[in-house]
């Protein structure tokens, strides 16, 4: 009995001799701009898991609604950390005070076209000369239609696109009603309406762009300069967290539902669809950031593409 009492001693001391050093824990304050949203879950699983503890980070989260407030935030010194689209580097080749500093997650998984659930959409080919619905001009939902119109030969004019923000419940109403054809939103909610036969998901926008970066992690100048190890150490946390939920899908499902309400069998289907999504190590891939200079000169926000290397930097990820 007593060998084995020692045994065990021996092992927590292992593991508290193996630990990762911890330095005094510290408050970073995380914005994003898409509560709901399965993209930013990471977040929430890795503070119920107790992983960013475990480096001493302490998340302050904090909710905005969009990609344009969220870098205002950053601009204000609001934000530490953002975690926003890949189309974002945008606001950075602006002059917003901040550095990409992860690849988060590459194909777009995570957003569908949702039609009606007795709409006579068949395949993308039927979306020509089709009123449908995006969240705002300039923003990533409107250059997969305008590249899906490219893709098809159909030209810009190719399909009406309505701006309808991006409250998903509102989004449902007008897709339950059929005062669109279509809308590009969550790939969870036309899951979620098919439950109710409001509506269903089309097809994923992966199927209009693989090779892309649809998020990425940002941080702001002040944190980079003047506390590089903590940038170092959240993303430690975040990708450890992403292993977390590649293992534990039960966890994970939980932790979603609990933020989006849906039902068990709609969150186990989005995370099925939507969790290969992830980067697994943060590098940003030159394929993927080539389409991604295209998509601000097809946006006509940008009168030419843009130099992205000056804009992200894989300094701060994990050493493998």
């Amino acid at each position: 009995m007593w060998g084995s009492h020692r045994r065990r001693v021996v092992l927590a001391l292992l593991a508290l001799l193996l630990a990762p050093p911890i330095a005094n824990a510290e408050t970073l304050r995380v914005g994003n701009p898409s509560p709901q949203a399965f993209s930013f879950l990471p977040i929430d699983v890795g503070l119920d898991q107790g992983i960013f503890k475990k480096y001493g980070i302490e998340i302050e989260k904090v909710g905005l609604s969009g990609s344009a407030k969220l870098h205002q935030a950053m601009v204000a010194g609001a934000l530490d950390i953002a975690l926003g689209a890949g189309t974002d580097i945008g606001f950075l080749v602006k002059g917003a005070p901040e550095i990409a500093v992860a690849a988060m997650a590459g194909p777009p998984l995570l957003l569908g076209v949702v039609v009606p659930y007795d709409s006579p959409l068949k395949t993308a080919d039927d979306l020509k000369g089709k009123k449908i619905g995006i969240s705002t001009v300039g923003s990533l939902t409107q250059w997969l239609m305008l590249r899906l119109a490219s893709q098809k030969g159909w030209g810009r004019d190719g399909v009406t696109l309505v701006t309808v923000g991006a409250d998903v419940t509102i989004q449902a109403g007008l897709i339950s009603t059929g005062q669109l054809d279509a809308v590009v939103s969550s790939s969870a909610l036309g899951y979620q309406l098919e439950e109710t036969k409001k509506g269903r998901l089309l097809f994923p926008t992966s199927d209009i762009v693989t090779d892309f970066l649809i998020h990425a992690i940002f941080a702001s100048q002040p944190l980079v300069r003047d506390n590089p190890d903590a940038v170092r150490r959240f993303l430690t946390a975040w990708f450890e967290t992403i292993a977390f939920m590649r293992n534990d899908k039960a966890a994970t499902v939980r932790v979603a539902r609990s933020i989006t309400n849906f039902s068990p069998s709609v969150e186990d289907r989005e995370y099925d669809l939507v969790m290969p999504m992830f980067s697994a190590d943060g590098k940003f891939p030159g394929s993927a950031m080539a389409v991604l200079q295209t998509s601000f000169v097809e946006l006509q926000l940008l009168d030419k593409e843009p130099d992205l290397t000056k804009y992200y930097t894989e300094e701060f990820l994990p050493r493998r």
